[in-house]
């Protein structure tokens, strides 16, 4: 395929124009190399061969896409459309789904693409491949929607939703779940949009009650949509967070509890934290028990131990009354700070600071070994070594104090984390300095003799 085929360009009669001219947009029509396509040259042989010709076409607009070279994609992609007409049944039916994943890919980053390009050929698609219908509907309205066209897109959705085509089938049906569902999320934006501006109104008006009247009745329908969607085995976060706050919202607590409860336990689900944070958040806004909020916390620990709710776990744990949530505590902040996004948390190593003192000073000298011991041959370097300190107090002198005090507790006064930060002049800090020094030198776990 050489430069030089650009000179070879046929004219166009109309007809090929409207077949062959899918990727056509504001200056995106390619009718070129249709002659040199047709054969591939291997080791100076030419073998025209359809199978050959239309694999090595796809090859090119392959590695043209790895490279993100849309326009010659673009340009090989106008000729790949002679697989519709392959003579091998199962190549020809694969082709539709394949053009359509290779064209929209090309079309959505082509920097000549437009919207009115994009649905030209997302309706051309629809009705080559009527086994993608479903498929192509549900990413035309996904693109509208990215590209702020909310109505275009529900209009989109409603006629997908409507479309029927041969027999009945359980993936159909799972797609036209997922194209009500998202019908549904666009009527619940519609609806939250509403409602914020209802916010705004005296709720005695009776314009105020009839407007939150007919919003239940419209929502309620939405609500059915994304029902039957999270009710199957997947990731649905979206859709879970939104059919809970219009539960929430019309005083269903026990269906937004159960609906989250589902979400976060059912075996079918794949793990997901995310499920768990809404969990532990409507429960936290409904004043549980701490025994509920801690067993989902602990959940999410498992899962991800560096999320941010990890600090509002630990300090749970250290109100129970259990010795064992009080070791717990501290296993929670050691896995934290494990974490290279949270080595500058200057609240984490508050908390340790703080916490590991109060474990020395409560006779657990064992509970911060038994931590130690798993660590001490990479944190020294991970956290204390000379070039962090002078770092860290450059650029945050609350955190090197923090810091510099959980490594004299952990190495003792000879840490040069430590040493450094208590040779620095420091009015106010001084006196927590003075302090810090004398805490490390009674309870550093150097000095415990364990």
């Amino acid at each position: 395929m050489s430069d030089s085929s650009e000179e070879s360009t046929k004219p166009v009669t109309d007809d090929e124009h409207v077949d062959k001219s899918v990727l056509s947009g504001t200056g995106m029509h390619f009718p070129w190399l249709q002659n040199y396509i047709e054969s591939v040259a291997i080791g100076g042989k030419r073998k025209k061969d359809f199978a050959q010709t239309t694999s090595a076409c796809l090859s090119l607009i392959q590695e043209a896409l790895l490279k993100h070279q849309w326009q010659k994609a673009a340009e090989y992609m106008h000729s790949y459309f002679q697989t519709l007409e392959d003579s091998d049944s199962h190549k020809r039916q694969a082709a539709p789904e394949i053009i359509w994943r290779l064209g929209s890919e090309i079309l959505f980053y082509h920097p000549k693409s437009n919207v009115e390009a994009f649905s030209a050929f997302a309706d051309r698609m629809k009705n080559i491949g009527v086994m993608n219908y479903l498929k192509i509907s549900l990413q035309h309205a996904l693109y509208l929607l990215h590209h702020g066209m909310l109505e275009d897109a529900k209009r989109h959705l409603s006629e997908a939703e409507t479309w029927r085509y041969g027999e009945k089938s359980s993936s159909r049906e799972i797609l036209i779940n997922f194209i009500q569902a998202y019908k549904g999320l666009l009527q619940y934006y519609t609806w939250s949009k509403k409602k914020e501006e209802f916010s705004k109104l005296d709720k005695d008006d009776y314009a105020y009650s009839t407007a939150a009247q007919n919003m239940l009745s419209h929502t309620w329908k939405t609500s059915v949509n994304i029902s039957g969607l999270i009710k199957i085995p997947g990731v649905w976060d979206p859709f879970v967070k939104s059919y809970v706050e219009m539960l929430e919202f019309y005083g269903d607590q026990d269906g937004a509890r159960e609906v989250l409860t589902n979400y976060a336990y059912d075996e079918k689900f794949p793990s997901n934290p995310n499920a768990h944070i809404y969990l532990y958040n409507f429960l936290k806004k409904q004043k549980a028990p701490r025994a509920k909020l801690l067993s989902v916390l602990k959940i999410l620990y498992q899962i991800v131990p560096s999320h941010k709710l990890m600090l509002e776990f630990h300090t749970l744990l250290k109100k129970s009354e259990k010795e064992e949530h009080h070791k717990l505590a501290l296993q929670v902040l050691f896995g934290v700070l494990d974490f290279a996004g949270c080595t500058k948390n200057i609240t984490a190593w508050k908390y340790l600071a703080k916490y590991l003192r109060q474990t020395l000073m409560g006779n657990h000298p064992a509970w911060v070994q038994e931590e130690w011991n798993s660590r001490k041959n990479w944190w020294p370097s991970f956290h204390f070594s000379y070039f962090w300190a002078k770092s860290d107090w450059k650029e945050d002198t609350a955190l090197a104090f923090e810091k510099s005090f959980v490594a004299g507790l952990l190495l003792g006064k000879g840490c040069r984390y430590f040493r450094y930060i208590l040779k620095q002049d420091h009015q106010v800090l001084m006196k927590k300095i003075k302090r810090m020094k004398k805490s490390v030198k009674k309870y550093s776990i150097v000095n415990s003799g364990i």
